[in-house]
């Protein structure tokens, strides 16, 4: 039987695959597996999520089961997922849980869970939530039921903390920001005005159905054209939870999250922030990122995809900055998991207090050729194991040598195998993944 939890939570079609008895079973399950880990007081649950339709529904499947286990409520309404990640440390929380499927199309949802302090929760505290769902455990009555209150200077709280970490104001900085019509559109324009800058928003105007839609950070064509349509020095870019940032500079050139890193590893550097010169990433990262930091004396931690083991590297070491090419970067000083806002006022400021153009820092690093497909499937772990695909792989991977290299990778979130080719040259790269890909298909 395939694992509940994903690389980032439960995620599924809306009232389909995640339905409101499995949202509420899960949320009950936490409460009382966080509640066995620490019995000293009665648990406290902060509850958020993203403006999909589908999330009112299930906000109140999940405070239902959060209640029905005797933890108190505490809900925040629509925020970015690290707002709600912030909130459980800064409200003393015991769990958080986040009810977004991310940069998912509308139709789908997910249930994101943090333990106390704003941690996402280990693999093997997801296994013991999953293995006591349904179990018949002790129901509470009376006043030991939980209680339900929302928290309506919920924003307010976050963007005051956001500012509170911001190096350097960001006046005479002119920003494009695309909210995806999701979570980031009341916390990031608010955010990015107040520490200075001159803010034009599109996609800030969820409905409930237009998340993500041909918006944000997965489609960045309104982004360019409104940058180069205002004359703005950069446009940012968030997903339908906030949790990334994108960005293109004032030619309207996209800048991805492992130049942004570069970016920020070397401002971090330069003011002694970066702890043992060390950034970590993921798999996916470009080899360019790589060849850029050896450069400058900084070195990488590599880790699977997935913020999550991002995350459990910089603890383990006591990094100070990691991410993934994707836009999903996490600085452990001020936010415990990825964070599209943190991580644009930070990548602003480095532009407001050098005065260089987003262009001329991100041109530190040079990207090879990367190519990237989503092959549909039926069955990833039949993908994962076939011969035919292993030995495809090994024949490219010879071919290119030093020069470049391939990762294959199921989703984490949906049925697919994402094949992935860097090399010298575009053409060289797409052919390469072409014929992955077709190798991939071909598996029954």
């Amino acid at each position: 039987m395939a694992r509940l939890f994903g690389t980032d939570g439960v995620r599924g079609l809306a009232n389909a695959d995640l339905t409101p008895e499995l949202a509420l079973s899960v949320a009950a399950s936490a409460a009382r597996v966080l509640a066995e880990h620490d019995r000293s007081h009665r648990p406290v649950a902060v509850v958020g999520r993203d403006p999909r339709a589908s999330g009112e529904m299930l906000e109140a499947a999940v405070v239902a089961g959060l209640a029905s286990a005797g933890a108190d409520v505490l809900r925040v309404g629509v925020l970015p997922t690290p707002a709600v990640a912030h909130l459980v440390g800064a409200l003393g929380a015991d769990v958080g849980v986040m009810i977004s499927a991310s940069h998912n199309p509308m139709p789908d949802n997910g249930v994101k869970l943090f333990a106390a302090g704003g941690h996402k929760l280990p693999d093997a505290v997801e296994d013991e939530i999953e293995q006591k769902l349904g179990e018949g455990a002790h129901r509470p009555t009376g006043a030991e039921v939980g209680r339900v209150r929302d928290v309506p200077d919920a924003l307010s709280q976050y963007v005051e903390h956001l500012l509170k970490v911001v190096p350097s104001r960001l006046d005479g900085l002119k920003v494009v920001v695309d909210c995806a019509n999701g979570a980031a559109s009341g916390a990031a324009p608010e955010a990015y005005r107040r520490a200075g800058a001159e803010v034009v928003e599109i996609n800030a105007a969820p409905n409930g159905l237009n998340i993500n839609e041909d918006c944000g950070s997965n489609h960045i064509g309104q982004l360019r054209a409104a940058v180069l349509e205002h004359g703005a020095d950069l446009g940012i870019a968030h997903d339908g939870d906030a949790d990334r940032c994108a960005a293109v500079d004032a030619n309207g050139d996209e800048v991805d999250g492992d130049q942004i890193m570069a970016v920020l590893a070397l401002a971090m550097q330069e003011a002694g922030e970066l702890t043992d010169n060390t950034l970590v990433v993921t798999v996916m990262s470009n080899l360019g990122l790589h060849l850029a930091m050896r450069e400058h004396g900084i070195a990488l931690r590599t880790t699977a995809v997935g913020d999550r083991y991002v995350v459990e590297e910089l603890r383990a070491g006591g990094y100070a900055l990691g991410g993934e090419q994707s836009g999903h970067v996490v600085l452990p000083a001020h936010a415990t998991t990825g964070d599209g806002l943190l991580t644009a006022l930070r990548l602003m400021a480095r532009v407001a207090s050098t005065g260089k153009p987003l262009a001329d820092l991100a041109g530190v690093m040079r990207r090879l050729p990367q190519v990237l497909l989503n092959v549909v499937v039926s069955d990833k772990a039949t993908v994962a194991a076939a011969p035919s695909v292993a030995e495809a792989v090994a024949a490219v991977t010879e071919e290119l040598g030093d020069t470049g290299r391939v990762l294959l990778r199921p989703s984490g979130t949906e049925q697919l195998v994402r094949v992935m080719v860097e090399a010298p040259t575009h053409e060289l790269a797409e052919s390469a993944a072409q014929r992955l890909a077709g190798v991939v298909s071909a598996v029954r």
